[in-house]
């Protein structure tokens, strides 16, 4: 008797189901593919993502190639890295901008490298990181022009980051625009003998102390 009575309660349960499976077989199999479809988008995204970074990174390298040869047209170079700004992913995109800012200054476009480097320290969407070179950069080529003590306290808030060492050696080169050389000897001394610094800017520092009078 046990077994007519399994029986009849996997029938049951057979015909439950039909049911349900006729009652919502739509929407389970609509839910079901869409869960597809969601995973090849993503799938897709990442595809075209790597895809998009490869490109960005051989175009990068070749303009970064083509601009440090010699005799290279850094008007055109500059050019070439706003156009792989335009459609690069983030990273390379803060990248190209910022080679494109430094080939405008290197072609004697003070101004537009000003503008672009401007420009990206005050994208909020570029990491921190390019942005405080930016900034960096910026103060370093307003220092013929622009006011030493606005560039002093445009630099003051990167004193303890990632650029430190940089952005003294341009604070120290404000403070002397302005004449006060003993500032600039109090930023400029410690540059010499910290070996966390590259070698080429403790060399630097020792040579403006040199030309000063330490």
């Amino acid at each position: 008797m046990a077994d007519i009575f399994d029986e009849v309660e996997e029938d049951l349960r057979a015909e439950r189901m039909r049911r349900l499976l006729a009652r919502y077989g739509g929407l389970l199999t609509g839910l079901m593919l869409l869960v597809v479809a969601a995973v090849g988008a993503w799938q897709g995204w990442r595809w075209w993502e790597s895809r998009q970074a490869t490109q960005a990174a051989g175009s990068f390298l070749a303009v970064s190639t083509e601009a440090a040869a010699p005799g290279a047209d850094a008007k055109a170079a500059a050019d070439r890295f706003a156009a792989i700004a335009a459609e690069a992913p983030p990273g390379y995109r803060s990248l190209a901008r910022l080679r494109a800012a430094a080939l405008k200054a290197e072609s004697g476009d003070r101004d537009g490298a000003l503008a672009l480097w401007e420009e990206i320290a005050r994208d909020g969407s570029i990491e921190p990181l390019y942005r405080d070179l930016a900034t960096l950069m910026w103060g370093l080529h307003s220092l013929d022009a622009g006011d030493p003590s606005a560039i002093e306290s445009r630099l003051a808030p990167l004193a303890s980051g990632p650029w430190r060492a940089s952005v003294q050696e341009v604070r120290a080169l404000a403070a002397l625009k302005r004449g006060a050389t003993e500032e600039a000897k109090t930023l400029l001394t410690p540059l010499t003998t910290d070996p966390a610094i590259p070698q080429g800017l403790r060399d630097r520092a020792g040579r403006l102390l040199a030309e000063i009078g330490s």
